[in-house]
């Protein structure tokens, strides 16, 4: 079964992003990206770049001939989520639950103070329930990205 884990609170949800994403290349684990929003998954892909001037996560977009070997991959198409393979864990940036969600072991949700972030994660939690996933809730530090 897979688990779902929000992380609520963030000041910050793309940075908190790159942090958590940052902390899971360092632990070894391949990471998908899900988001259909192209303007997020882009500011996403920049902040990768920049939210840490002493460190590199390497990623590439589910297109790249290097897709088998980079540890995060940036996904927005259901065909190419449902195509990556030996990707146990998703990050979803996206407002609605990614396709294909019970096929990784581990969704990350990361969500802000914002109104409407919130209003959108309640969607999704709501989703996942019905979808018969293990669901957990953790706040974030006050203060947190």
């Amino acid at each position: 079964m897979s688990r779902v884990d929000f992380a609520h609170g963030a000041r910050h949800r793309l940075r908190m992003a790159c942090r958590t994403t940052a902390r899971h290349v360092q632990a070894g684990h391949r990471m998908a990206v899900w988001c259909t929003d192209a303007r997020r998954l882009q500011r996403y892909d920049t902040l990768l770049w920049s939210f840490d001037p002493v460190s590199f996560i390497p990623h590439v977009h589910a297109q790249d001939p290097l897709v088998d070997h980079a540890p995060v991959v940036l996904v927005d198409q259901p065909a190419d989520l449902r195509a990556l393979s030996a990707c146990g864990w998703l990050l979803n940036l996206d407002l609605a639950c990614p396709p294909h969600a019970a096929r990784f072991a581990r969704i990350l949700e990361i969500v802000s103070e914002h109104p409407d972030d919130r209003a959108a994660a309640r969607q999704r939690w709501q989703q996942y329930r019905k979808q018969g996933l293990e669901l957990h809730s953790h706040a974030l530090p006050t203060g947190a990205d």
